[in-house]
């Protein structure tokens, strides 16, 4: 976890310290829309007058000097790294899809939010101190094969899989944990987020010797100490450079949906290609891209990145938690249900599916849809209204799938995203998104 070295919006003076104790020097660049220090370059009237990007002494006009710090870029090895994570993402929907009963869904959840934990965190490394040297891309190597042996351990992480499962997240923890030593971040709020991390790592490891109802509440418990563990390390000693991570975030989703792609192809395995399967398989398509449309479609990633980079970093690192640790958890457990109920319905494209079917591809669709609609109100972007009645009439979807078949299930779906966001794109034309 990282949070930034300068707090948006807040004036900086020569020489003088900003929060985690970072010295900026004099002229160091000020974030678009944020206040101008009386008698700087740009300064326009009143206490606290914004300046026009572009204009001079504007954040822009300094940005074109080259006195600002450079973007930082997602780096290729770590979409090499991505590769690892979506085989991980295929795995829990493989077994959900195997196990479409409460219990496993609650395995596959508990699964999903203990990789996402670590691997978001490896986000939040990157973010600190890209991989530019051959230290440190060796070290995300290392941490590459960790994922890969937990994801292998998934399918049968509760059938004797699971020590292997935990002993990889334990070397994960302490792989993050070393490196982030070197990151530039207080010692003692590294310390104290590699112990309540390594705590987390030695419950599933713990767990992962034990079975059935014992090994999920270990599990579980791991789980809740995700929630803890940002308030004991101390958000406010952390860096986070707003750009990467936000892009990181969206290049995640997109992994996420290319699961939902493979799940197609699963689903129609060696059928031969018909009428009925071809547009089952074309309306789930249709399905991703409504998913894709609702995170991308209006550039609200590149808005959400200005709205965390004007946030003052202790409220930055917060949401960081809050939007792209468990908003994203949502989003990407509403992906893999979505994906697990295509498997059957491209499977079986004109019979009836059964409840846990139906209800997968209905609720992930639902999900996906609230939770974005909530990290959309957090940023302030709208419309969000139709979202919410998209999510209802989806949910409502379920019966057309067990009584009719899977293809007038996936159809409808379809049909009711194309429908909600035609209406905001006719409703609220793009000036109107640029101008909110």
């Amino acid at each position: 976890m990282t949070a930034s070295s300068v707090s948006s919006g807040g004036p900086v003076s020569s020489g003088a310290p900003v929060s985690h104790g970072v010295p900026v020097a004099h002229g160091a660049p000020v974030a678009h829309g944020a206040p101008v220090p009386a008698g700087a370059p740009g300064r326009t009237g009143r206490p606290g007058a914004r300046v026009p990007a572009g204009a001079p002494g504007s954040p822009g006009a300094v940005e074109a000097a080259g006195s600002a710090e450079p973007a930082l870029k997602v780096a290729p090895l770590e979409l090499f790294l991505d590769l690892v994570f979506v085989f991980a993402i295929t795995q829990l929907t493989g077994s959900l899809a195997h196990h479409l009963t409460p219990g496993g869904f609650a395995q596959v959840l508990v699964m999903l939010a203990l990789i996402w934990w670590m691997y978001d965190a490896f986000i939040w490394l990157t973010n600190a101190m890209p991989p530019r040297t051959h230290g440190r891309r060796g070290l995300l190597m290392l941490a590459m094969g960790g994922f890969l042996v937990i994801s292998l351990s998934v399918p049968h992480a509760f059938e004797g899989s699971g020590a292997a499962f935990g002993w990889a997240y334990l070397v994960i923890v302490a792989l993050h944990t070393g490196m982030f030593v070197a990151a530039g971040v207080t010692p003692a709020a590294v310390l104290r987020m590699g112990a309540s991390n390594l705590v987390v790592g030695a419950l599933v490891v713990t767990g992962g010797y034990v079975a059935g109802s014992a090994q999920l509440g270990f599990w579980m418990t791991a789980f809740a100490m995700q929630f803890v563990t940002p308030w004991v390390a101390g958000l406010p000693e952390f860096r986070l450079r707003s750009d990467h991570f936000v892009e990181r975030h969206g290049l995640i989703v997109i992994i996420a949906f290319g699961e939902s792609v493979i799940a197609i192809g699963v689903g129609a395995g060696s059928a031969e290609p018909g009428p009925a399967l071809l547009a089952v398989a074309l309306l789930s398509l249709s399905v991703c891209v409504g998913l894709w449309w609702a995170y991308f479609g209006h550039d609200d990633d590149a808005r959400a990145e200005h709205r965390m980079a004007a946030l003052p970093s202790d409220r930055r690192n917060r949401a960081a938690v809050s939007v792209y640790y468990l908003g994203h958890l949502g989003l990407l457990l509403g992906v893999v249900l979505f994906a697990a109920g295509v498997k059957s319905a491209v499977g079986h494209p004109g019979a009836a599916t059964g409840l846990p079917q139906a209800g997968a591809l209905a609720g992930g669709t639902t999900l996906y849809l609230l939770v974005n609609t909530a990290l959309r109100g957090f940023f302030g972007l709208r419309p969000n209204l139709p979202r919410v009645l998209g999510a209802v009439l989806v949910a409502g979807t379920v019966p057309l799938g067990t009584r009719v078949s899977a293809l007038v299930q996936v159809g409808v779906v379809a049909a009711v995203l194309a429908a909600v966001f035609g209406y905001e794109a006719c409703r609220y034309p793009v000036a109107d998104f640029d101008r909110d």
